[in-house]
């Protein structure tokens, strides 16, 4: 007769208490990371991976994991500022800072945005609930900004920068106000943590939308930024595809959903996107996970033509994420449940 049919419940009880120390260092570890304090910079609308990357922050916050502290946008368009509300308002976060640009690149219309923002049901009100009805009536991004950095405390902030660099850049350039005595490049010292980026490609350097989109604001921040940053390039989202049976299945929870339809307006369904702002999301969110890999410290500089060019460095500032094809299965995992993830409540 062996140990483990002699002793069968010495053997429950063992085994019940290491479950329960499991359980217990799990919960104990959860509950003693804080949350990931978190500024989202976007330029909603230009892709349909922005509005993925806003419902996985919004999950990661419901799971305790991060604080979405504003959201500021570089796309120049009055429906950018309306969507983020009306995602925010299904999530029960409707009173979220929002920050727009003013005079900034890419002002064209599309469906992606407009339709969802601007749906009405039978009786003429808004299938999304928002408040915010007009990008032209929301505060400017870089007041936005040091607002809410004036807040915090110091060395407590993530920055996630899924667009053109425009509003960053002229954070660094603003001058002290009301809000805090501290000039931009200064304030962001004091507050910011980490700058996760989704810029430039690597190693090649391939020109990359949202660094030639606004070139002159991209080397401003490659080059001044003042604390550590981290580039998730092209290459890492293009190889890891969200799939269009996601939006299909998992997004059904709910007869209208605004990220599930924005998706559907986006391009003719089905198809499956890269998901390129959605893995800054996750790094910023989870960078001890090992999702990915990071290059050797270095500098990252964007150059007249469009491209980036990574100069390895010790001790330099920045790095970039680097991807295994085990670690990408992972990823992709990942994102799909956390951008598909229901909120837990809803206002």
């Amino acid at each position: 007769m062996t140990r483990s049919t002699k002793y069968p419940f010495r053997r429950l009880l063992l085994g019940l208490a290491v479950l329960c120390w499991a359980v217990c260092t799990v919960g104990a570890g959860a509950a003693s990371a804080a949350p990931v304090r978190i500024i989202f910079d976007t330029d909603m609308g230009n892709d349909i991976d922005d509005a993925l990357a806003l419902a996985m922050l919004h999950s990661l916050e419901t799971r305790g994991e991060a604080k979405l502290l504003a959201v500021t946008i570089t796309k120049d368009n009055k429906w950018a500022a309306p969507y983020i509300d009306a995602v925010n308002t299904f999530y029960g976060r409707g009173d979220i800072p929002i920050g727009v640009v003013r005079g900034g690149k890419t002002p064209e219309d599309n469906n992606m945005i407009r339709v969802p923002a601007g749906r009405t049901r039978a009786d003429g009100k808004p299938v999304y609930p928002h408040d915010l009805r007009d990008g032209a009536r929301a505060p400017e991004a870089v007041e936005v900004l040091r607002r809410v950095l004036a807040k915090e405390a110091d060395n407590s902030v993530t920055i996630v920068q899924v667009g053109f660099s425009t509003n960053l850049a002229r954070l660094l350039d603003s001058p002290p106000d009301r809000h805090s005595p501290f000039a931009g490049a200064e304030l962001a010292r004091r507050k910011v943590r980490l700058l996760s980026v989704m810029a430039g490609a690597f190693p090649t350097g391939n020109k990359e939308y949202n660094v030639h989109i606004d070139l002159d604001a991209a080397k401003r921040v490659f080059d001044r930024w003042p604390t550590p940053v981290v580039a998730s390039g092209f290459e890492i989202g293009e190889a890891i595809l969200y799939p269009a049976y996601s939006i299909e299945n998992h997004f059904a929870y709910v007869p209208d959903h605004p990220v599930a339809d924005a998706y559907r307006n986006y391009q003719k369904m089905p198809y499956d996107r890269p998901t390129w702002d959605l893995t800054s999301v996750l790094y910023a969110v989870r960078p001890g996970e090992n999702y990915f890999g990071l290059s050797a410290p270095g500098k990252i500089a964007a150059v007249d033509d469009g491209t980036t060019r990574f100069q390895a460095s010790d001790g330099g500032p920045h790095r970039y994420l680097t991807t295994t094809e085990m670690q990408r299965a992972r990823v992709r995992e990942a994102l799909i449940g956390l951008a598909s993830q229901p909120p837990s409540s809803r206002r």
